[in-house]
């Protein structure tokens, strides 16, 4: 997929704009998240902008004034069906660490409340989803987390949207809240690693929001529901603003 130059991205923010469109963000409290839900109201290219996660989150900002939020209980999402309705594109960073819910909390979070979101989103409605995955994501992965992202992606496509982007970034570059010694190291060293080979990698949270609502506007690929947006495509599509 080329990446449009920045007049041409312009153009399809317009044209995208007076549709006049309605979107949902999974996962708006961690990084990704955040950085995405700034990003999409600074571009103003949905009309009605809705969180959906298992607590309200503190938006006090005046750009966040407009925000809507709705609390569900992914354990049992179907009595929050409701949530889902009404959505043009539904944008998903849902996720958890092995380290944090163990590894059968990790499997629940980042693949079965994905599913389950998914297929929510497409009975009310939703024909484009964005799915925030991983870089090595392979259903036959002997890794627990490239697996399990993997299995993930290929149930989403399963749902059958009209449109499905996934994106693979590699290590995310941020500021995470709950940071670990180990991430804390690992996050400098790919920090200097990405001076001199930035696609390679590791790629910026900001990069990878970025690129998620830049891919919304652009027209999707011809004859192919499934676009898989990888490392190097991400930070190419990010960079343009």
């Amino acid at each position: 997929m080329a990446v449009p130059k920045p007049e041409e991205l312009k153009n399809l923010r317009e044209s995208f704009q007076a549709k006049k469109q309605a979107c949902f963000i999974l996962g708006a409290s961690g990084e990704t998240g955040k950085e995405l839900l700034a990003e999409i109201l600074k571009q103003q290219i949905f009309s009605t902008v809705t969180l959906i996660g298992r607590r309200k989150l503190v938006l006090e900002e005046p750009l966040y004034s407009s925000v809507k939020q709705e609390v569900v209980d992914f354990e049992k999402l179907d009595e929050s069906a409701a949530a889902f309705q009404g959505h043009d594109v539904g944008f998903c960073c849902l996720g958890t660490t092995r380290g944090k819910a163990g590894a059968a909390g990790f499997v629940r979070v980042d693949r079965d409340y994905v599913q389950h979101s998914a297929e929510l989103a497409k009975a009310g409605g939703c024909r484009h989803f964005v799915l925030q995955s991983s870089k090595g994501a392979d259903v036959s992965s002997s890794f627990l987390y490239l697996r399990v992202k993997g299995e993930a992606e290929a149930r989403v496509e399963a749902v059958g949207f009209d449109r499905c982007s996934i994106l693979r970034p590699g290590v995310l570059l941020g500021d995470r809240q709950e940071s670990r010694p180990g991430e804390w190291v690992t996050k400098k060293v790919l920090g200097a690693v990405a001076y001199v080979c930035p696609t390679l990698y590791s790629v910026p949270t900001v990069t990878v929001a970025r690129a998620m609502v830049n891919n919304v506007v652009m027209p999707g690929p011809d004859n192919k529901k499934v676009e898989i947006l990888e490392n190097a495509y991400i930070h190419a599509l990010g960079d343009v603003k």
